[in-house]
């Protein structure tokens, strides 16, 4: 009789492997390659769809919409005609591109300027003066607006102690409605002109040392290869920051907030701050709402246009 394992017999399971088979005929597996992917960006997908997509479609039913709390009444675009002839919306918008105007060119020119500097190699301890410049950038905004509101007050302040060693009398930085906006201007200077060097410092280091060499060999001098090679090398990243410099500044609202509270006479007021106190001060929700997307649209203008203006040429 011969021992061997009948020709009918189950196979053995492989090693390795189980010898039930748990899906079964019909049942899909829930992790497939297809699948994994989709699963792995989910909590992201949702996260953005609770916490950004949702919100910004209420926001704009409720700028379409008055009335108090939930109890909310449908009045269509009234709010964007009352805001087209708000008085006080235009002081706003009119401070803020004031401020714009300013304080970016500014700014951007001196983080260039810095840069330069620290991209010398014959500018003593770099690492130290590159960490010196960035420092003001991870300061608080409400902190460096408190800090500067001391600075600048007009009986005990800092900056008017060291005009009067020149003989220079005292300003009223923050109690003129000139000087509250150069004021304002100071502190976002001070505050965000590191952090924009520090970007261009990237882009120059970027920028091959082939290209100077040659530039001197054909003669030219410091300024015609500033003018020539250094600025269109960095034309991507000059105009990254003018758009994300122009979007912040439309945005403003803790420094002034802070220093001023919008104040002289409304000279400081910016389209945040008017936004904020018809949300949180007089809870119109509806009108607050409004303001935000009318904000959002001048943004998005600006933005486009500079990126037309400034974009690469083909």
């Amino acid at each position: 009789m011969s021992l061997a394992p009948s020709e009918h017999a189950p196979a053995a399971a492989p090693a390795g492997r189980g010898t039930i088979d748990q899906t079964g005929p019909g049942r899909r597996r829930l992790l497939t390659p297809t699948s994994v992917p989709y699963l792995l960006i989910m909590p992201a997908v949702l996260g953005f769809a609770v916490f950004k997509a949702y919100p910004i479609v209420a926001s704009l039913w409720i700028s379409l919409t008055t009335g108090n709390g939930a109890d909310r009444h449908f009045t269509g675009l009234d709010n964007y005609q009352r805001l087209l002839h708000d008085p006080l919306f235009w002081t706003a918008l009119k401070n803020t591109a004031l401020i714009l105007v300013v304080q970016v060119p500014l700014m951007l020119g001196l983080a260039l300027l810095v840069a330069l500097g620290l991209n010398s190699t014959k500018v003593w301890l770099r690492p130290l003066w590159r960490l010196g410049v960035f420092v003001p950038s991870l300061t608080g905004l409400v902190a460096a607006g408190v800090m500067f509101s001391v600075i600048l007050n007009r009986d005990a302040g800092l900056l008017n102690w060291v005009l009067s060693l020149f003989g220079i009398d005292r300003v009223n930085w923050l109690g003129s409605p000139f000087w509250a906006r150069i004021g304002v201007v100071l502190v976002i200077t001070w505050h965000y002109t590191g952090y924009n060097a520090v970007i261009y410092l990237a882009g120059l280091q970027g920028i091959p040392q082939e290209l100077y060499e040659a530039a001197k060999v054909d003669g030219a001098g410091p300024i015609r290869r500033f003018v020539s090679l250094t600025v269109p090398q960095l034309r991507p990243i000059l105009l990254l920051t003018v758009v994300l410099s122009t979007i912040g500044t439309l945005q403003l609202f803790d420094e002034p907030y802070v220093l001023t509270g919008g104040g002289p006479d409304n000279s400081t007021l910016t389209v945040t701050m008017y936004l904020y106190n018809n949300g949180f001060k007089y809870f119109d929700f509806g009108y607050a709402s409004a303001l935000a997307y009318a904000l959002a649209l001048i943004v998005a203008v600006l933005g486009l246009l500079q990126v037309r203006l400034m974009g690469e040429r083909k």
